[in-house]
Formats: structure tokens, sequence, C-alpha cells
């Protein structure tokens, strides 16, 4: 059924997870679909080509698995894709939050969704390196008159996905001590854990992880089967995994043999 006035972020969204479920897509098979041109479908490709989350080939477009890739989207790019799925995700990550906790945020899209269902958790604390999810606090502090979480910002220098990264950043994690970090991630393997493809991203990733007492991953199901450059971390080291049912089963299968707790959420757009 053709889905036509759809906004470009919704059809990338359902153009990476026709890829994602079935390897590759059509561009005939898309234009029908989504009542769009042939020149629209071709652009979207060329949008999501470029971000590093597929391979553009002559017809259509098939999945970029496996291969380490070192191109890092920008956070506005990334924010629309599998956006339901980051939406149950966040809602069943908001869950492990105690009132009265000390929370870290790693930046990302799905953390920044996490941001917004934590606005009415009491007493909560949030450490973050995250611009966009500083936005989201400072903009809560202002309309609830302090009824909101308190705000820890890193210092650092900012990556395209909106991260402040570096000694700066990773000096000021270093003194902190975190019940729960929230981290989101670029790719996920069972070969190469979780990864990005920012190298200093990495390192404060790292860092993160070593503030926290426990850590809950939050990644859509297409993240998995994606290497960036630089890992930070084995799935070994995952208390919590959330993600949604979009994921493959033997995805599934190897999630739950490595971390201490997988969550998988419905979602549908």
């Amino acid at each position: 059924m053709a889905e036509r006035g759809m906004l470009a972020g919704r059809r990338r969204a359902l153009i990476m997870d026709t890829v994602r479920t079935h390897g590759e897509v059509r561009v005939a098979d898309l234009v029908d679909r989504l009542g769009v041109s042939d020149m629209t479908i071709r652009r979207d490709l060329d949008a999501l080509a470029a971000d590093g989350v597929l391979d553009k080939v002559h017809g259509g477009a098939v999945a970029r698995t496996g291969a380490a890739t070192a191109d890092e989207p920008w956070f506005e790019a990334k924010a629309p894709l599998a956006a339901a799925a980051k939406t149950a995700i966040a809602a069943a990550a908001a869950d492990l939050v105690e009132p009265g906790s000390v929370v870290a945020l790693s930046a990302g899209s799905t953390t920044y969704a996490v941001a917004t269902q934590l606005l009415g958790v009491p007493r909560l604390t949030v450490v973050t390196n995250s611009l966009p999810i500083a936005d989201v606090l400072r903009a809560a502090d202002r309309d609830r008159a302090g009824d909101a979480p308190t705000l820890l910002l890193t210092g650092g220098t900012p990556t395209r996905s909106a991260a402040l990264v570096g000694p700066i950043a990773d000096q000021a994690l270093a003194n902190l001590h975190v019940d729960l970090l929230i981290l989101g991630t670029h790719g996920v393997s069972e070969r190469a854990g979780l990864s990005t493809p920012n190298l200093a991203e990495g390192q404060t990733n790292r860092a993160l992880i070593a503030a926290a007492r426990r850590v809950a991953v939050v990644a859509d199901h297409t993240k998995w089967g994606v290497a960036g450059l630089a890992g930070f971390a084995a799935l070994d080291t995952v208390d919590v995994f959330v993600t949604d049912d979009g994921i493959p089963t033997a995805a599934r299968d190897v999630l739950a043999d490595h971390v201490g707790e997988l969550i998988v959420v419905p979602a549908t757009d």
C-alpha cells in the first residue's frame, strides 16, 4: 500500500527496516510501496549510504554488515531512524531508573529518547556527555520550576553525533560514581561487541562504563551486525540489554548467552 506524504525521516526508517529484515531492497519496490518518485528513493538511498548504514547496488541497496566503518553519522540524521522502536526501548529503559538515583546517559538518538522519559522521575541526577540531552533537561528545568532532573554535563569536544568526548570529558567522568549507565551504541555484534566509528567517543564510553555500578545498553534492531571502527565494550560487560522485537532470533540467542538480562520490547511503525 502506498504511503504518500511521508516525511523523509519516516521513509528512510522504513527503508532501513526493510533492508535489515530482508538484507536488500529494490528501488522499484520502494517506489510502489511508498508512492514517491524513483528520484526521491534514490536520494533516500544516497543519504542512508552516506550515513554508513547500507550499501547502494544497481537497482537498489543491501545491508552493510560485518565491515568496520569509521563513517560517523550526524545526530540529526540518526534521530528519525527506527523512531517507534527507539520510543518503546526508551520507555522500557526508563523503568530501570529508581527515584533519587544518579544516572548517566551516553550520547545517541536512543538515549535522547530515554532522557525525554525521565523528566518525571523525582530527585534524579543525570550525568551526560550529550548536548541534545542537556538541552532537553535544561528546558525541563526552566519549564518546571526546579522539578526536573539535576543535570551534570561533562566538558569535551563535540562530535558529529553531538557527544562531548576527549580528555576533558574522560577526566570529569573519572571522578564520578553513578548507579546506572544507560548506554547507546553505533553497532552491536558477537565479535566486535559494542562499537562506534569515533575513537575518542569509544574512549569516553569506556570512562562512562568505568563510572557505573550497572550498565544498560539501549539499541534498536538495526544496530545488530554493525561494527564501528572503535570497540568499547564486550557483550559480557552489559548488565541489561534493551532492544525491540525486530531483532533476528539468532541475535537474541547470542545476546541471551552473553548479557545479564535481555529485554525485548514490541515496536511497530
